[in-house]
């Protein structure tokens, strides 16, 4: 037998160590697993000063190494920020526990009965990039919904990670449950990763959220379930029949409110009718705001800055102040554009036309789909269902915002009466 290497061992004894853990989680009532998600907010609280000196530690030596600012935006944690966090945990506490929800019944002509309710997923791996928020999402997520995390929050945000891993075990322990239902494999290093994405057997379900190059890592190396999250190259079309003065609203919003994140628009499009009226005046706005623009031809005659555009733009996530932007035809040509550029997460469409809305609904197929909104929008809080742990874009188990519902999966249960099959 092969021997395993530290990461391997330690992995599966986290994973083995989290998994014992989530059967006292697996009965806990709601009650008890909300005081346990407010001690994880009073935690964060009290431990501030410790959180943000770590954080600080990791800005220096992102920042010294060219880290990019919408990227170093990403990392940064504030006062503000942390107790904002803190409060996006309370509130996961007040959202209704889907664990022990009836999803479907019904009796048999046999006179079975059949049940269908959700329970935990068991132990969940969470691969990510430079957002120490999503350390503290994924771990109440998942710990309201009944399971053990295992994070891999990457090199960027390691001294911050580690510090609110410790955050949220402390208020673990203090809630009467084990502090092992949350741990980082950190540590590690890239070995950690492909050990997480392998521990098949030790970890239920993998879930990446970063950029398009870590996606395509967990998919081709993961031996353990994974559903993809997270690469939002997000479209938004101005139609010909659309508030103009709505239009630049939207757009600029989806553009420049957070660039670094996944439901940022990285590509406009334009229909022709209303290009030379609204381009000049948003390539102003939007190049005053730091916005590099990617355009073609018909976007370069209107907007004078504008860099050409090469098939690699529209293909790219920027997540950065840099947009591509295209003239088309017709609605049929911006359809036809984001089947072929799209990662499925978002796309909007600006129009007053209901033909034309119902036609971009029905034709695109990304996970969301905005109607005279920004990309923004998109988000699990925004939705109204809590702290998200990314927006899946795939579509097997879950699409969209993966809240409390996605962690969870269902089991039968079937009651008899002495019945035997003939």
């Amino acid at each position: 037998m092969t021997e395993l290497n530290e990461a391997t061992r330690q992995v599966q004894t986290y994973a083995r160590k989290a998994k014992e853990s989530a059967r006292a989680l697996r009965l806990a009532t709601t009650t008890e697993k909300n005081a346990m998600l407010h001690l994880i907010a009073d935690e964060l609280v009290a431990n501030m000063d410790n959180i943000l000196g770590a954080n600080g530690i990791d800005m220096i030596r992102e920042r010294e190494s060219g880290m990019s600012d919408a990227l170093l935006d990403r990392l940064q944690l504030t006062k503000e920020r942390i107790e904002d966090i803190a409060h996006a945990v309370r509130e996961v506490a007040t959202l209704p526990d889907p664990v022990g929800e009836i999803v479907s019944g019904r009796t048999l002509a046999n006179g079975l009965r059949l049940v269908n309710k959700r329970v935990p997923m068991g132990v969940i791996g969470m691969i990510y990039e430079a957002r120490p928020n999503v350390t503290v999402d994924a771990a109440v997520l998942a710990l309201k919904a009944g399971n053990g995390v295992l994070l891999r929050g990457g090199s960027a945000a390691f001294e911050s990670n580690k510090v609110l891993v410790e955050t949220i075990r402390s208020g673990v322990d203090k809630a009467g449950f084990s502090g092992d239902l949350v741990a980082t494999v950190d540590e590690y290093g890239r070995e950690g990763s492909v050990a997480l994405m392998r521990a098949r057997g030790f970890v239920d379900l993998v879930i990446p959220r970063g950029g398009a190059g870590l996606i395509r890592t967990v998919i081709q190396e993961a031996t353990v379930p994974t559903i993809e999250t997270g690469v939002g190259n997000c479209h938004v079309y101005i139609d010909k029949d659309a508030n103009l003065a709505a239009a630049h609203d939207i757009a600029f919003n989806a553009k420049t409110h957070r660039p670094g994140v996944c439901n940022a628009a990285e590509t406009l499009l334009v229909h022709k009718d209303v290009a030379a009226e609204l381009l000049p005046r948003l390539g102003v706005a939007l190049t005053d705001a730091g916005v590099t623009i990617h355009g073609d031809d018909a976007t370069r005659s209107l907007v004078g800055n504008a860099e050409v555009a090469t098939d690699e733009d529209w293909e790219t996530e920027y997540l950065s102040l840099d947009l591509a932007v295209k003239v088309v035809a017709d609605a049929g040509e911006a359809i036809e554009h984001i089947l072929n550029y799209s990662s499925g997460h978002t796309e909007a469409i600006v129009s007053e036309n209901v033909s034309t809305v119902s036609m971009f609904t029905d034709a695109v197929d990304s996970a969301v789909v905005m109607i005279n909104a920004s990309t923004r929008f998109t988000d699990g809080g925004q939705f109204g269902l809590g702290a998200e742990i990314g927006i899946s874009t795939q579509k097997l188990h879950a699409r969209g915002p993966m809240a409390l519902q996605e962690l969870t999966t269902t089991t039968w249960i079937v009651q008899g009466d002495g019945h035997v099959r003939h």
